[in-house]
């Protein structure tokens, strides 16, 4: 109909009275409508602060930043621990020639690499820091670095390659926190963790990562001596929290903020994500007391050297050892060392053996597994062996292995 486009009618000019009113209603409608917005926003109404205090020193039409606080079970577990781990360089001597007028070498200590530690003890001025044994290794001097930044000199009391774990001594005057250990045997599957530490080098110290506890009685083979064989199971954690070079010897903590494992390596190709392991605290505690009352882990020893059975060939083993037909695995003596407690009990050299205290063996990880893990200085071990055939039984009463 093009109504819009219709020049505006002419009308009569409105009296005085018309256009009072009409701007008298006009004030009443916005005076209604301010006292509703008051009334019904909140923090609008009169002798309401709120938006007062959340938007200090704003100014009107100005965009404000309100500062909000966020507490969870991990920044309060964080809280609890993070002081307590520490990082940890490793430093070696180096040989550099000195271009002085002597001309001559001098000798100095270089930082080679770096991991992380944890301080669990703070006694009489002294304070004792776990760390793993891979992260110390071959070390002419240590150095501690602390939440702050600050940094203190250390020593080894003693390190184990069978647990790779290590203990170091410092000055605890300007130590603060310590940790506290949880119970890794109470951990379920799903369970959260968090790993704390210094992946890649002290310039991430402190970072933070967390995941799950994936599985729990891990046991991963570990070439110890770098010669491709299998020396050892290392029994472990199986966490997805990311553990990344550096962290190792760090925390892996609960959400109460306990030390429940020692992060100590993960499995590293490109077609694997999320599968780090850590030292259940259980496990790790007797070698952490032991390494700080002697300097070593004291563990109970047989007195002999072995050769795994798969390793002999088939005429040796029908001429040299006679065993059955059906005798397929079991481990070789090869040396008897005197007076130790295999000889007191008449072990001899070429003895098979297949079983310890009722439990198949069938090669050296295995009765490593047996005696280091099972048994104890002073224990008795039964032993079923093959000499010449002949099946025969042993007891031997273990002795410390540093006696030996």
């Amino acid at each position: 109909m093009g109504y819009y486009n219709d020049p505006p009618s002419r009308s009569k000019k409105p009296s005085r009275t018309g256009t009072f009113l009409t701007a008298l209603a006009g004030v009443l409608v916005g005076a209604l409508v301010v006292w509703l917005l008051f009334s019904t926003v909140p923090g609008l109404a009169p002798g309401n602060n709120t938006a007062t205090e959340t938007a200090t020193g704003q100014t009107e039409g100005s965009t404000s930043s309100n500062a909000v606080e966020i507490t969870t079970d991990v920044t309060e577990a964080v809280e609890i621990a993070d002081d307590a781990v520490v990082g940890i360089t490793n430093l070696q001597e180096a040989n550099n020639f000195w271009n002085g007028s002597q001309g001559m070498e001098e000798s100095q200590e270089q930082a080679v690499g770096s991991g992380s530690g944890v301080i669990y003890k703070n006694e009489d001025g002294r304070a004792f820091v776990v760390t793993n044994h891979h992260v110390v290794e071959g070390a002419s001097g240590l150095e501690v670095t602390m939440s702050d930044g600050s940094k203190i000199e250390a020593e080894l009391v003693g390190s184990d390659i069978w647990t790779d774990l290590a203990v170091l001594e410092m000055d605890g005057a300007t130590v603060k926190d310590t940790i506290e250990f949880g119970d890794s045997d109470a951990l379920k599957q799903g369970e959260t963790v968090i790993a704390i530490g210094s992946p890649l080098g002290l310039e991430f110290s402190g970072s933070v990562t967390t995941g799950v506890v994936s599985g729990t009685d891990r046991a991963v083979p570990v070439d110890l001596d770098g010669d491709g064989q299998v020396d050892w199971q290392a029994e472990v954690l199986q966490t997805d929290a990311a553990i990344n070079p550096g962290n190792s010897g760090g925390a892996l903590v609960n959400l109460a903020g306990q030390l429940i494992g020692i992060n100590s390596m993960k499995i590293a190709t490109a077609a694997v994500e999320g599968i780090g392991f850590a030292i259940p605290i259980n496990s790790a505690i007797p070698v952490i007391e032991s390494l700080e009352k002697t300097g070593e882990m004291v563990r109970p020893a047989m007195g002999i050297t072995l050769i795994d059975l798969a390793q002999v060939p088939q005429r040796y083993r029908q001429e040299t050892l006679n065993l059955p037909a059906d005798v397929k695995e079991g481990v070789v003596v090869d040396r008897v060392v005197e007076n130790s407690a295999a000889a007191k009990a008449g072990m001899e050299q070429y003895d098979v053996i297949v079983e310890m205290d009722g439990e198949p063996v069938g090669n050296i990880l295995e009765l490593r597994q047996h005696l280091y893990t099972e048994k104890k200085v002073g224990d008795t071990m039964t032993v079923k062996a093959y000499r010449n055939g002949e099946e025969m039984t042993f007891e031997l009463e273990l002795v410390d292995d540093s006696a030996i």
